[in-house]
């Protein structure tokens, strides 16, 4: 198969365009380093070009070796040729924290700037290492203007050219955007078929903000995942009636959203195949089908509540925003 040339979305806050569709680092169960870094290389040669990781995934630094290998053999000409998103995790979601994890990060991907640079979770935790499960007496609301300030550090020294946050709901948005000086340019969610999200990618459109997916096929075989996605009896119907897998097909409905993607495969024929969802679109017909599929979330977030933090439940967590 030959390279396959990803469009662009232009981001309305921080500088540059995050390619629509993304690879994901976050192996569960987790892989050596060699495995991580043999699958980004794969990922390059296929035409990937943002590639996404965090502190907690382990796999910056593989992620890091496999950029410098794909300039040494020529595939890119630069790292400048690659969209790289990490993020902040809960243990240094503090003001003082957030410049030095990000300088720890940039180590381990040996490269001066991040494109993007994201809040994980809107929760903090006990200074420390980056350890999960987060101990439950460890969890500590998250001081969201300060930490803020800290992130929009980052993008002014040139650290990172974007800022933005991952699980936010509406309401969590809100406890940032009003003194934000700079606003975030991406929120990273859970959106598929079966969790569609419609009302906070419209509050996002709305402010500039682009939702970017994760478990896009439902996370499918991880531990947090569901199978509803890839066994969902209208996605197989369309996907035989287009000649299309469900994958694609379920990919595809996420790209006409307006939204970003990110999937993660190290199976280099599910590689190529993520990437076919460019050059065919659904039918008015199709969409009504999915609108019409029944919406549970996969990834409940169950391990960032606790009696003794600020989010007792999944509900306060996600502030009860089309929670099932």
């Amino acid at each position: 198969m030959a390279s396959v040339s990803i469009p662009e979305i232009t981001l309305n806050s921080g500088t540059g365009k995050i390619p629509a569709l993304g690879f994901g680092t976050a192996a569960d169960p987790p892989v050596d380093s060699h495995t991580a870094k043999a699958a980004v290389l794969q990922g390059i040669e296929l035409g990937y070009r943002h590639f996404d990781t965090a502190a907690l995934y382990n796999s910056e630094q593989p992620l890091g070796e496999a950029i410098a290998e794909a300039v040494d053999r020529r595939l890119i000409r630069s790292r400048r040729d690659l969209f790289i998103t990490s993020k902040l995790w809960c243990t240094d979601a503090h003001p003082q924290h957030v410049v030095p994890a990000l300088n720890r990060t940039l180590e381990n991907l040996d490269t001066d700037y991040i494109d993007l640079y994201l809040i994980h979770w809107p929760v903090s935790a006990k200074a420390g290492e980056v350890e999960y499960p987060i101990k439950a007496e460890d969890f500590a609301p998250m001081e969201f203007g300060a930490v803020w300030a800290a992130m929009e550090e980052c993008q002014r020294v040139g650290l990172t050219k974007a800022i933005g946050v991952s699980n936010f709901s509406s309401k969590k948005l809100l406890e940032i955007l009003p003194t934000a000086k700079i606003l975030p340019a991406v929120n990273q969610v859970e959106v598929n078929p079966c969790w569609q999200q419609k009302k906070l990618i419209q509050f996002c459109k709305e402010r500039g903000i682009l939702v970017v997916a994760y478990a896009p096929l439902g996370a499918y075989r991880t531990f947090y995942g569901t199978n509803r996605v890839m066994e969902s009896e209208v996605l197989k119907q369309i996907a035989e009636a287009r000649g299309k897998t469900v994958a694609q097909v379920a990919l595809r409905w996420a790209h006409e959203q307006g939204i970003g993607v990110v999937t993660k495969s190290f199976k280099r024929e599910r590689m190529e195949e993520n990437m076919g969802i460019f050059d065919w679109s659904l039918s008015s017909e199709d969409v009504d089908l999915i609108s019409e599929i029944p919406q549970e979330r996969a990834c409940l977030g169950v391990d960032y509540t606790s009696i003794y933090g600020p989010y007792k439940t999944i509900q306060q967590l996600w502030d009860e925003e089309d929670v099932s």
